[in-house]
């Protein structure tokens, strides 16, 4: 079956850094895109960064552009999201994401808190 786990979050202060990864399996991972969302407390879960297949063409949300960057090692069936200049507004539980059989599957996320 469909399975996700990320890991990578934690504490850290603003304007630092943490990459978040995303192991994958019970799929042929190289042959689906693969998305990262976030879900900050009593907001909705909102799409931060697609990648393709390939790897070769990734999309980010506005709010993260330039400073987040998605990418995939598929020999590894692993996918990674590198975040610098964190805020206190990229506070969120950080899930990755692919649409399977027509159907989503989640990871069960990755808490990342931006605090001093």
């Amino acid at each position: 079956q469909v399975q996700l786990v990320e890991s990578g979050g934690g504490l850290v202060q603003p304007g630092g850094s943490l990459r978040l990864s995303c192991a994958a399996s019970g799929f042929t991972f190289n042959t689906y895109a693969m998305s990262w969302y976030r879900q900050a407390p009593g907001k909705e879960r909102e799409l931060v960064a697609v990648i393709s297949r390939s790897g070769i063409s990734t999309n980010y949300a506005d709010s993260v552009k330039g400073r987040f960057t998605i990418s995939r090692d598929n020999a590894e069936k692993t996918m990674y999201l590198q975040m610098n200049s964190l805020k206190p507004e990229d506070t969120a539980v950080y899930y990755c994401n692919v649409v399977w059989g027509g159907s989503n599957y989640w990871g069960q996320g990755t808490q990342v808190t931006v605090s001093s």
